[in-house]
């Protein structure tokens, strides 16, 4: 049997860099949360990430078979929603990642929760908030990217003359839109809008992130027929940075012959992955 725990957590919506109030989106810095346990009484943590729909999609019941897997395979499951709730900013706009691994935090010391094991899955924009995560706090043993971005991309607004992600008040570089993305965007083609954004080399590396100072092993799904943005060769190109980096932990990529969707459908990877991989590098994982 398993149970959910709902957990709250806020900050202030206002940071002070270079002595000048910078007034974040409202809600910044607020998340929202389900933790569903079973009865382990030490089960790892899987933090489930959603992507550019936002709400908290892992909370849901279109989830729910997948939760009840990892519930019977030892893991709690964090169910995190950092944008598209009554709680959260309403939209993905310098999103405060501070706020989100101190939430990961908090539910990493609730009873039964090996907090010596959390992995951290995301798809899409949630993936490039993973690999954010996971190269910026070590705490996080595993990190799972679906369709993920290699890079720190704009918000989802209007303007898109923001990043997506913030870090203490502070923003990451980012790659920015140009106006050679205007007419793919305007017929509403996002994967030639991010390929003509990714012609951009020197943006791309700028805002690259540092996925080589993730503490663990890394796996990456991403779909070949991709039409939302080129998540094959932006994973190609996380994986030559690890390499290039020496990362010491095992790294996986697998490009599933399908749509940005497509992955979602292969979970049975993650599960060996995290059978496999992660308990033979991460003794404290092991059940």
């Amino acid at each position: 049997m398993s149970m959910f725990i709902l957990i709250g957590f806020d900050v202030s919506n206002v940071a002070i860099a270079q002595d000048q109030a910078v007034v974040f989106p409202e809600r910044h810095g607020q998340v929202s949360q389900q933790l569903f346990v079973g009865s382990g009484k030490k089960q790892g943590l899987i933090v489930g990430l959603g992507g550019s729909e936002g709400g908290n999609p892992w909370a849901s019941q279109f989830w729910k078979a997948q939760r009840d897997r990892f519930l019977e395979q030892g893991y709690a499951v964090l169910a995190l929603g950092y944008f598209g709730t009554k709680e959260t900013p309403a939209n993905l706009d310098r999103i405060a990642i501070e706020s989100i691994h101190e939430a990961v935090m908090q539910a990493a010391r609730a009873p039964g929760i090996n907090s010596e094991c959390i992995v951290v899955i995301g798809g899409s924009r949630g993936g490039e908030l993973a690999l954010l995560l996971g190269s910026l706090y070590s705490e996080y043993d595993a990190v799972i990217g679906i369709v993920p971005g290699s890079s720190v991309f704009p918000a989802l607004t209007l303007t898109m003359d923001t990043p997506g992600w913030s870090h203490h008040g502070k923003v990451f570089p980012f790659v920015p839109v140009s106006e050679a993305t205007y007419p793919a965007l305007m017929r509403r083609d996002l994967r030639a809008a991010f390929s003509i954004m990714m012609e951009d080399q020197l943006a791309m590396e700028r805002a690259a992130i540092s996925v080589e100072k993730i503490n663990g092993p890394v796996m990456l799904l991403s779909a070949k027929k991709d039409e939302m943005w080129p998540s094959t060769e932006m994973s190609e190109r996380l994986v030559q940075r690890l390499e290039a980096k020496r990362f010491p932990f095992p790294v996986r990529h697998i490009a599933i012959d399908g749509n940005h969707r497509a992955p979602l459908r292969h979970f049975d990877y993650i599960e060996q992955f995290l059978r496999s991989e992660l308990k033979e590098s991460k003794s404290e994982c092991a059940m």
